[in-house]
């Protein structure tokens, strides 16, 4: 196989969003959409990526990371411009060049790949990818010669009306013989409205000077679209959103309402999980098999082991057991470890905790900066208070304890091995295992006390 590279354009401001967000960093299913179309492109034997930045330059590679190589436009003068920045890295090289548009968040490495294998297969210059569209109205449509290739490329003002009845349009991805590509760029001209130089010029150049220039129809529309404006963000929304929800349920899962269910790119889902509506898997989101989450449970850069149940609840950048159940109206904040068979009941909050396999928290509970070990009961209303106003400090409750109802622990604090803690107890001491504890006022009744504070009312 011949050498391939990518130039990913990624330059453009984006005004038409009106966001102070530069344009390819707009996420599409949790994922911004510049990070879509380089993961895609990652899928595919490349020897090298380039990305074209401009705008937002430095958070555009603070996203992306070191996986690419980065040239900077710094003046927006069209997309023949943008490729020709990347002629440091590339000038030279003998392969197939695929140019992407970083605000096509839809397109598939497949698609790609179809695309670079007919062009290599056509021994062509260039090959533009196109699509058919049910409106081609401002598009640039396809005219084909009677072998099939490329005769021009014709933008829809300046089409004849028999042009415009085609469907075929251009997409703006394009594979290039990479030698052919820079050398042509060169003699690109900004004689245009606009002043600017365009990558489409490149296809005619070359047309003109009888190499082939080919073209690969993908069948999906919906994969080519750019997004320009927040109209199209949440079209591209509702497209990535049915993609991967369908792939999700032929892989497995059953969903029970895909509309209402929201599924981040990158999240895992084990076979037999089912989702309830209104469920929300975001970011790094991995879930095991047989488990039941929702409604209504948004689950973000977690783990969740097998045949737990996590219903009405949150659960942030932390590790979930297997056989857990969790909610309703749980919240499990960052840095938490839910071990086996744990149950954290409704309006309990964890927060950086480990509890040991077994435990119980099942109700109106604040468990913060604490490692609770295995078969711990906290009752209702259990605090850890782990906040002086300053500092936070670790509570230690260790395997068997029994933590009463309306119980405070106050940090730093032990509750050793197998040990009690009456209810109400406001703990400050470390209590010793297998012990009881008791910390609070004694019960002191006054008889007729009701009555001798009216009389005195009345006096």
């Amino acid at each position: 196989m011949e050498n391939r590279y990518a130039v990913i354009l990624a330059a453009g401001k984006g005004t038409r969003m009106k966001s102070k967000l530069y344009k390819v960093l707009h996420s599409v299913c949790g994922k911004p959409m510049v990070q879509h179309v380089f993961d895609e492109a990652s899928k595919l034997n490349l020897n090298k990526i380039v990305t074209i930045v401009g705008h937002g330059a430095e958070d555009v590679q603070a996203q992306l990371g070191d996986k690419s190589e980065y040239a900077i436009q710094e003046e927006q003068l069209g997309t023949a411009h943008a490729v020709i920045q990347a002629k440091d890295f590339l000038e030279d090289k003998e392969g197939t060049t695929v140019v992407i548009c970083g605000d096509t968040p839809l397109i598939t490495a497949e698609t790609m790949e179809a695309l670079l294998t007919h062009h290599e297969e056509m021994h062509a210059k260039a090959t533009i990818l196109t699509a058919g569209a049910e409106d081609p109205t401002g598009y640039g449509r396809i005219v084909r010669n009677q072998e099939g290739h490329v005769e021009k490329i014709v933008e829809h003002k300046d089409a004849s009306e028999e042009e415009r009845k085609i469907t075929e349009i251009n997409t703006g991805t394009y594979c290039f013989d990479n030698k052919a590509l820079f050398e042509t760029l060169s003699k690109v001209s900004n004689d245009n409205v606009q002043g600017e130089y365009y990558l489409p010029d490149v296809i005619e150049i070359l047309k003109n000077g009888g190499e082939i220039v080919s073209a690969y129809q993908t069948s999906s529309f919906e994969e080519t679209i750019g997004i320009n404006d927040r109209v199209a963000l949440s079209q591209a929304e509702a497209w990535m959103k049915k993609r991967i929800n369908t792939a999700h349920m032929r892989n497995g899962v059953t969903i029970i309402d895909p509309e209402n269910t929201y599924i981040s790119a990158d999240a895992v889902i084990g076979r037999d999980t089912i989702l309830y509506p209104g469920t929300i898997l975001s970011g790094n989101a991995s879930i095991g098999e047989d488990c039941e989450i929702g409604p209504n449970s948004e689950i973000k850069d977690s783990s969740v082991g097998d045949r737990t149940v996590i219903r009405q609840s949150v659960v942030h950048s932390s590790s979930v057991g297997n056989e857990v159940k969790i909610g309703p109206f749980a919240h499990i904040r960052p840095k938490s470890a839910i071990s086996d068979e744990v149950k954290i009941g409704n309006f309990v909050e964890i927060k950086k905790t480990s509890m040991g396999a077994g435990s119980k928290a099942s109700h109106l509970s604040y468990i913060g900066d604490a490692e609770i070990g295995a078969d711990v009961n906290l009752g209702c209303g259990s605090i850890t208070v782990n906040y002086d106003g300053k500092n936070k400090f670790l509570t230690k409750v260790e395997d068997g304890a029994f933590i009463g109802c309306n119980s405070n622990l106050v940090a730093p604090v032990t509750v050793g091995k197998g040990a009690y803690v009456a209810a109400g107890s406001t703990i400050t001491e470390n209590v010793p295992g297998n012990g009881l504890s008791i910390a609070r006022a004694r019960q002191v009744n006054k008889e007729n006390y009701v009555e001798r504070l009216s009389m005195n009312k009345n006096s």
